[in-house]
């Protein structure tokens, strides 16, 4: 082959003589690289949550209307939402939502304080570890309501019991989650402030707490979960008002478009906890953004 038609097919593939590529050629072959640093930090995705609880309440509605959901079995959701409905008009979901509210918020917020406090010392502390820590281990695979009728005992059948047991309930998954994320906090920073100069309060304050507190804040979601549920069973035994009373008493009677209005309140109150620790933690963790 002579030259001019290696020159020729050069021509012919866009390519120089002598089998050089020009700076144009080189420039069209690039390709942008796309961003990879997003870390996997979430992105948020509005109404796709309540497209799905749409979707669900369209499709058991309509199972019940074609008659391929039982009613005595699973009421529609329309009849669910009539007896809240009359339960708004009656005043009685406030009195029952309330009573409720009042033993979660009591029980709860003490036993969170009362958690965070020991799970602190646990992790600070060398002889409150040796102390505590079996301690908790121990009682916390205790199923809590097992022990509402030793609390019944122990505090009354009035408000006092009840507290007590959402209050025991709360407090342990607390302190594992408080101690747990001391522990993880990045010792090579404590280091680092000891060099400083930083006294043991600062370091607690500055470096300890905000790194201790997404665990923190995880247990106060599952804390929340368990404190909710032990108010329910709380409320089965010897109260006359709240939402679990309310559940017991629909059940007894067969009520279950009662009933589910009733399960329906405590996944609403589920709902807004979540929320609210939701918004706590975007203000408490905004330095990691």
């Amino acid at each position: 082959m002579t030259l001019s038609d290696t020159s020729a097919k050069a021509s012919a593939h866009g390519e120089p003589a002598g089998g050089e590529a020009s700076p144009g050629a080189a420039d069209t072959r690039l390709q942008p690289v796309p961003f990879r640093g997003g870390g996997f930090r979430p992105v948020r995705v509005r109404f796709v949550g309540l497209l799905v609880f749409a979707v669900i309440l369209v499709l058991w509605e309509a199972g019940s209307q074609s008659g391929v959901i039982s009613n005595l079995v699973l009421p529609a959701p329309s009849e669910a939402f009539e007896a809240f409905r009359q339960l708004v008009e009656t005043g009685q979901l406030w009195r029952h939502l309330g009573a409720s509210l009042q033993r979660l918020i009591v029980g709860w917020t003490l036993g969170m304080s009362l958690g965070v406090a020991v799970g602190l010392m646990i992790g600070l502390f060398s002889l409150a570890r040796a102390g505590l820590m079996p301690l908790v281990s121990a009682l916390f695979p205790i199923p809590k309501i097992a022990l509402l009728p030793l609390f019944v005992i122990w505090f009354g059948i009035g408000e006092g019991s009840k507290v007590a047991t959402i209050l025991f309930g709360s407090f342990f998954p607390t302190v594992i989650a408080t101690s747990g994320g001391v522990d993880n906090v990045d010792r090579s920073l404590v280091r680092m402030g000891q060099s400083f100069g930083l006294s043991w309060w600062s370091i607690v304050r500055k470096i300890i707490l905000p790194g201790a507190m997404p665990a923190i804040l995880s247990g106060a979601r599952i804390s929340a979960s368990i404190a909710i549920i032990l108010l329910v069973a709380a409320e089965m035994i010897g109260a006359e008002y709240g939402v679990g009373a309310f559940i017991l008493m629909a059940g007894s009677l067969f009520a279950t478009d009662q009933l589910l209005a009733g399960v329906a309140i405590l996944s609403a109150m589920g709902l807004i906890v979540g929320w609210l620790i939701g918004r706590a933690e975007r203000w408490l963790l905004r330095w990691r953004s």
